[in-house]
């Protein structure tokens, strides 16, 4: 059974930074890609950033600059760093990891950012 614990989440004003952490424990072989996906209320859930295994990122064009994503692989431990929040960064941030033969969710946590 593989887990995924996220902290880091919470409010903060426009402008200001969070990091968003997610560790993944259980039966793990190897991970070979772990991202970010976000939900806003109403909306659909959409990719913010990923990591791969061998270290390559990929960012959605909105938050491009402004967040920063990276991994621990001996701890098995994915972060999000975000700077220059805005409003509509706001939303409910899933960790998600993809092992061989399948992928994980996290529970999600909560990001508000206000105007």
């Amino acid at each position: 059974q593989v887990q995924l614990q996220e902290s880091g989440g919470g409010l903060v004003q426009a402008g200001g930074s969070l990091r968003l952490s997610c560790a993944a424990s259980g039966s793990i072989f190897s991970i070979n890609v772990m991202d970010w996906y976000r939900q806003a209320p109403g909306k659909q859930r959409e990719l913010v950033a990923l990591i791969t295994s061998g270290g390559r990122t990929n960012y959605a064009d909105s938050v491009k600059g402004r967040f920063t994503i990276s991994r621990d692989t001996a701890k098995n431990t994915v972060y999000l760093q975000m700077n220059s929040l805005k409003p509509e960064d706001t939303a409910v941030y899933y960790c998600h990891i993809i092992t061989a033969p399948r992928d994980y969710w996290g529970q999600g946590t909560q990001v508000t950012v206000s105007s």
